[in-house]
């Protein structure tokens, strides 16, 4: 017999091999047409892709050398088998012919091959879609993984477990369990489920766990996942929510901080859900709530020292023991600081002294106060400033209501719009008082409750509708004014610095007037005659028609008597309403009498007048939504 692979191990060309063979074959009286007919009726016998017995009869460097019953061996490499320190000379073994070369003799021979086709046709035979399966996890495919179970298989990666691992390698070389989902025959292809036999392992202990468990339960489980909200913790066929607020008594941003993945934990059951199979759990339920008897260790009024463990816009968290937190708000940190947010006063980790200001024990909820710890000067404002006493501050800010004066540092009195003239209408402080100005002010209340001082400007002076108004104004005078606002209902006339009269649409001119721009202008410089002065309402009535009357007949006088006439105002009584623009005053009785004398023929007194010869300042209703 030939030994074809010896001479393959030889290394020589095909020239010298062909020579070889023929000085062979001389010697052994054979020619080259015996040879070709030997091995032709030899591999008639065998065919390719047949699986044949074969024996081991020795080793050839990295290959084991194979007799199959052929005229030379086949050899197959060690990486072929599982362990080559097991393999013994004379074991049988079953491989497949993969190719046969008549004229070298040399055959190819796989164990591999044959033992996948055995394994697929066992597999075929024994199992079935549906069917459990165990292999060993070769290595990571696109997809998910190959595993051996005696013929290579798919498992997806999605189907690795319930939840699918952030990493599928770490499975490579564990054996692992699962479930056939599909057999491709024409394609000899396979695809199992470890998911799938997952979920069924864990619904059997599901039905079983809750079978056998109640509220109040201490269990034992495993920590399987971790979100911002709670903990995942597998009781054993069914995951347990644990969720952030039910692991400590204390104060936790994350669950990180107190549990990892794959973590033992001993856990209370709180609620059980049997119809949708959920369970809440509690870790720090197996501890006695701190907040039991809290009134007793931290009594309302208490003064305490506690820890800052956290700032908020809104104030400070302070921590007064393991589990219990109270909130400082930024209202309670000073009296009279404007605090813009609490890091101006404290830092976290920072210890400060409190003061206990209530309790809700079913929010579980502590109200702390630092301004507390201090007196409160608010309690000496009303000693210090009692209504009438004059004080002098800075206008710090300012509104459409009124002005902030400051008193002291943190001490702020409301200087009202309606308090700053007796007889100017201000729309907004601005119009008499800059921001930043320092003015003397007079206090007109203390409202310690409400940390309040009302303030004053106008009281410091003596109000002008008591004496100084009625006295130099009176019904039937003739004054001067310009006219500063004309209304569909009438003309306002200044008669002095923040002091006007209404001209009323009525008392124009003696005839009907449609608009009162057609008789006057703004800023036009009038004489006008007292109809009304109404101390009680602060408004003076005006005529323009009833002056011009007046003049006539002071002028017919004036011929006759060739004496100056005479008119009303303040100038020259040292009132504090005095102007030039008035020039010459008369009042009481003998402005009565005037006003009789100085009436035309045919026309009522203006002081007999009825209501309506002496109009009001107020626009009729009709006439007052007309105004622009």
């Amino acid at each position: 017999m030939v030994d074809y692979n010896l001479i393959s191990d030889l290394e020589l060309s095909p020239d010298e091999t062909e020579q070889m063979l023929q000085q062979a074959m001389a010697e052994a009286g054979s020619t080259g047409d015996d040879l070709e007919a030997l091995i032709g009726e030899e591999s008639a016998d065998f065919k390719t892709g047949t699986i044949y017995q074969g024996r081991v009869v020795g080793f050839a460097g990295d290959d084991v050398v194979i007799d199959v019953g052929f005229k030379s061996e086949g050899l197959i490499n060690k990486e072929e088998f599982d362990g080559l320190q097991n393999v013994t000379v004379g074991e049988q073994i079953e491989v497949l012919l993969e190719e046969l070369e008549p004229e070298t003799g040399v055959i190819q021979l796989s164990k591999r091959k044959a033992d996948r086709i055995r394994g697929w046709e066992r597999i075929i035979s024994e199992k079935d879609e549906g069917d459990d399966v165990e292999g060993t996890v070769m290595r990571k495919i696109k997809g998910g993984l190959l595993v051996d179970i005696g013929v290579p298989v798919f498992l997806p990666a999605s189907q690795v477990d319930i939840r699918r691992p952030a990493d599928i390698g770490i499975f490579i070389g564990k054996k692992v369990s699962a479930k056939i989902l599909k057999i491709d025959t024409a394609r000899r292809n396979i695809v199992i489920s470890r998911r799938r036999m997952v979920e069924e392992q864990r619904a059997e202990q599901r039905e079983k766990l809750l079978e056998n468990i109640s509220e109040g339960d201490l269990v034992t489980g495993t920590v399987k996942n971790l979100a911002d909200f709670g903990a995942f913790v597998d009781l054993g066929g069914i995951d347990g929510l644990l969720h952030i607020t039910d692991m400590s008594w204390g104060r936790i941003n994350h669950p990180s901080e107190m549990l990892k993945i794959d973590d033992k934990v001993e856990v209370k059951i709180l609620n059980i859900d049997r119809e949708k199979e959920k369970i809440s759990l509690g870790l720090k339920q197996k501890e006695p709530n701190p907040w039991d008897e809290i009134e007793k260790r931290y009594p309302v009024n208490s003064r305490i020292t506690g820890t800052v463990v956290n700032l908020m816009s809104y104030g400070a968290f302070v921590k007064l023991e393991e589990g219990i937190e109270g909130l400082v708000h930024i209202s309670e940190m000073s009296w009279t600081k404007r605090i813009n947010h609490p890091s101006e006063m404290l830092s976290i980790g920072e210890e400060a002294e409190v003061v206990v200001l209530d309790i809700n024990k079913d929010k579980q909820e502590i109200s702390l106060g630092i301004k507390q710890t201090e007196v409160n000067p608010w309690e000496l404002v009303a000693e210090k400033y009692p209504p009438g006493t004059v004080i002098e501050g800075v206008v710090r800010n300012m509104a459409n209501y009124g002005a902030f004066i400051e008193i002291e540092p943190g001490i702020d009195g409301m200087l009202h719009v309606s308090d700053l003239s007796w007889t100017k209408k201000v729309s907004h402080p601005n119009e008499m008082i800059k921001k930043g100005e320092t003015i003397k002010c007079i206090v007109l209340e203390v409202d310690q409750s409400k940390q309040r001082v009302s303030l004053g400007l106008r009281q410091l002076t003596e109000d002008p509708w008591k004496t100084a108004i009625p006295t130099h104004y009176q019904p039937g005078m003739i004054v001067q004014g310009a006219v500063t606002k004309i209304t569909n209902f009438g003309v306002f006339v200044e008669l002095e610095d923040g002091l006007e009269g209404l001209l009323h649409i009525s008392e124009l001119a003696d005839h009907k007037v449609e608009n009162p721009q057609d008789v006057v202008k703004p800023g036009q410089e009038l004489e006008v005659k007292i109809l009304r002065v109404d101390v009680e309402d602060r408004k003076i009535g005006l005529s323009l028609k009833r002056a011009q009357w007046t003049a006539e007949a002071e002028s017919a006088s004036e011929k006759a008597a060739s004496i100056a006439p005479t008119r009303g105002g303040m100038d020259d009584h040292g009132g504090i309403m005095g102007t030039d623009k008035i020039s010459f005053g008369v009042g009481g009785a003998h402005a009565e009498e005037q006003a009789a004398d100085e009436t035309p023929a045919g026309e009522p007194a203006a002081e007999a007048a009825p209501a309506e010869e002496a109009p009001s300042e107020e626009p009729p209703a009709e006439e007052e939504s007309k105004t622009e």
